[in-house]
């Protein structure tokens, strides 16, 4: 394979973390659910999809997958941090 099209696949594959935690967020909700596995799951999932991201445009040099990519992902790590925040507030 050409770098071009592993670069393509890199990019689909950056923005793929965004739709698993959109799929974890609605799966896993409840008044019982573990907020802290959640937390770390958006966090691993954005920064490799950040990361995947990075080296898409490294290999294939289209803007857009980075710039969908790296947006997605950073909203996901910010509701993370935010819901981090949230769980550091509300703790006693």
């Amino acid at each position: 394979m050409d770098k071009r099209k592993v670069g393509n696949i890199l990019g689909i594959t950056s923005i793929l973390p965004v739709i698993i935690s959109i799929i974890v967020f609605y799966a896993r909700r409840g008044p019982n659910t573990d907020i802290y596995f959640i937390i770390n799951i958006f966090g691993i999932l954005s920064i490799f999809g950040i990361l995947f991201a990075i080296f898409s445009w490294k290999m294939s040099r289209q803007l857009i997958l980075l710039i969908v990519g790296i947006i997605g992902n950073v909203f996901v790590l910010a509701v993370a941090f935010l819901l981090l925040l949230a769980m550091g507030i509300s703790e006693p």
